[in-house]
Order: structure tokens, then sequence, then C-alpha cells
């Protein structure tokens, strides 16, 4: 593995710079927008979105996920949706005691592979409110703990699934 200062200049593998430069360019500007754009943060920020930048390098190489714009705005639009009706939904059922709770266990056959994809996907599901990963099942399925299994909730995660799918730029082989 290369330091992050090893990262930008003599690399091996041309293939890595434009990421590499992309991915410090874009860090490098969300530092800028967190510290309020302070003259004072720039050397640290610099720093910073460099070493950002080959640990995202290390863990999420070039190739590994391709991110479609218009499908992750997709993906967000619903996601951000979805997670305000579910929020509502639980706090509605939790101060209404006459609104029955059916908790328990789910079981969710993903599409996506083992690794950084369906890691993605899980850390995701577990932001909306009403499920959460519990761990593997299985076969490649997801143990899913929920507030109310009689719900469609393995219908509402294949269509997140789908399009955060589309988003990364990943397609199911149904052969």
């Amino acid at each position: 593995m290369k330091g992050p200062f090893g990262l930008l200049r003599g690399t091996s593998d041309p293939g890595l710079l434009r990421p590499a430069i992309a991915r410090a360019v874009g860090l490098g500007v969300l530092w800028l927008v967190l510290a309020g754009g302070n003259p004072v943060d720039l050397a640290p920020g610099a720093v910073a979105a460099l070493a950002a930048t080959w640990v995202s390098l290390q863990f999420l190489p070039p190739g590994a996920v391709s991110v479609r714009p218009a499908s992750l705005a997709g993906f967000t639009f619903r996601f951000l949706r979805q997670s305000v009706v579910a929020g509502v939904d639980v706090a509605r059922r939790a101060l209404d005691p006459r609104l029955p709770l059916h908790p328990g266990l789910v079981v969710y056959q993903t599409g996506l592979p083992p690794g950084p994809s369906q890691h993605m996907f899980t850390t995701l599901m577990s932001l909306l409110p009403g499920t959460v990963p519990t761990g593997p099942a299985p076969g490649s399925g997801l143990l899913i703990h929920c507030l109310d299994v009689e719900q469609p909730i393995t219908a509402q995660l294949a269509a997140e699934e789908a399009l955060f799918s589309s988003a990364i730029g990943w397609k199911q082989d149904n052969g």
C-alpha cells in the first residue's frame, strides 16, 4: 500500500490517478464546506482530504461501485420520503396504544453480492424507521427485525434494493 502522499505522485497504476484526484477534490470541497472556508483550515483540510482519499481507495477501489448520478438522486428522494413516512408511522404507533404492533423477524433474500455493496445497503436499511438488519440468514438472506411483520417489509426492501442497485450501477444476473 502506498501512503497518502505517494498516492498522487508516481503511482504505478495510471487508472488510479483520475479517481484519486476526483475523490481528493471532492473531499477537499467537503472539508471547505464543513469548515466554513476559513483560510486557517486549508492546510489541515488538505492533509485530511489526502488521508481520506487514501483510505477510500483502500476500502472502495475504483470500479467496485459505479455511481449513477440520476439514479442516485431518485434513490435519495425515495429514501428521504420513505424515512419520513416510516418515521411518522413509527411515532403514531408508539403514541397510540390502540394501534397494534407485531414485532418480529423476517428474512429478506438480497440479490446483492456479499461485500461493500451489501454492507452499504444494510447500513441504509438500518436508517429506515421500523427495520433493523440483525445479521445473516441462510443463503444470501438477511435477518431483519421489524416493528410490524404484517406490513409488506420484503416488498419495500426489494424496491429499495432495486433503486440502490441502479444508483451504484450494479445489475443482478437473473440467468
